[in-house]
This record gives C-alpha cells, structure tokens and sequence, in this order.
C-alpha cells in the first residue's frame, strides 16, 4: 500500500470508528495515573463500537447471520475480558483473562476474513478493522509475554 492510500485508509478507520452519536455512547474518562493516560480499556471498547456499527452494514442471510453472531461475539468479548484482567486480584487470573484477550481478537481476525470473503464489498472496511484487531492480538500477545 502506497503511503497516500495508507493515510487514506487511516482517515476512513478514524471516520468509520467516529462515526457515532456522543450522545448514544456511554464512556468513561480515561484513567489517569503518574500523569500517563492508560487507555486500552477505551480502545477496546472503541474496537467493539466499531464492529457493531460495520455488522450492521452486513446483508442478513443464512451464512451472513453466523459470521455476524461470531463477529461480533469475538470483537466485543476483547473488551470485555480486558475489563476482567484490568480487575484480576492475581496474577494468574490476570494472564488467563489477557490469553483470552489474545485469543478473541485472533478469532475476530478470522472473521473478519470470512465476512470480507462473504460480501466483498465489504472489503476495504473489514480490512481496516481487521488491522485493528491485529494490533490489539500483538499487544496482549506482548503483555503476556512480559508478564
């Protein structure tokens, strides 16, 4: 990809994810501490807004309604899970839920995939979010490995 169409398909990732009502989106305000803003919770959560709002675009179908269920499921259970290891009071409970983390957004990946292979006029959007989704796996995927 050519760094012009690189930074286009930034912008439309930041346009796509932005693309919603403030006054429909419940958020909290990103934790300070030590003067270091920690903001994977909001992005996970950004990710599974993001992938909502794209399932939505997706024609209803036999094969279609599968992929959405398991989309959105992996996508939002990213979230989710990093909510529960932000929360664990151990450190195993914390690298079990971070695992589950990784492993959720691989599986959004996948999906992703399926849905671009299912409608693919859908492409170019489930290409940006699978980017996302690939970045998200390489940071838990980092954390458990430091851990």
């Amino acid at each position: 990809m050519s760094k012009p169409q690189c930074l286009k398909a930034v912008a439309d990732f930041n346009e796509f994810w932005e693309n919603s009502s403030d006054d429909l989106c419940l958020r909290e305000e990103p934790v300070e501490s030590a003067g270091r803003v920690f903001d994977l919770e909001e992005r996970t959560a950004k990710f599974g807004e993001a992938i909502i709002r794209f399932v939505k675009r997706i024609p209803h179908g036999p094969e279609n309604n599968r992929l959405i269920d398991q989309l959105v499921g992996a996508a939002t259970s990213v979230g989710a899970n990093y909510c529960e290891a932000d929360d664990a009071v151990s450190k195993k409970e914390f690298l079990v839920n971070i695992n589950r983390c990784r492993k959720e957004a691989r599986e959004t990946k996948f999906f992703l995939r399926m849905v671009a292979t299912a409608e693919p006029s859908l492409k170019s959007e489930a290409r940006l979010l699978w980017q996302e989704a690939k970045e998200l796996h390489l940071i838990f995927a980092a954390i458990v490995r430091r851990k």
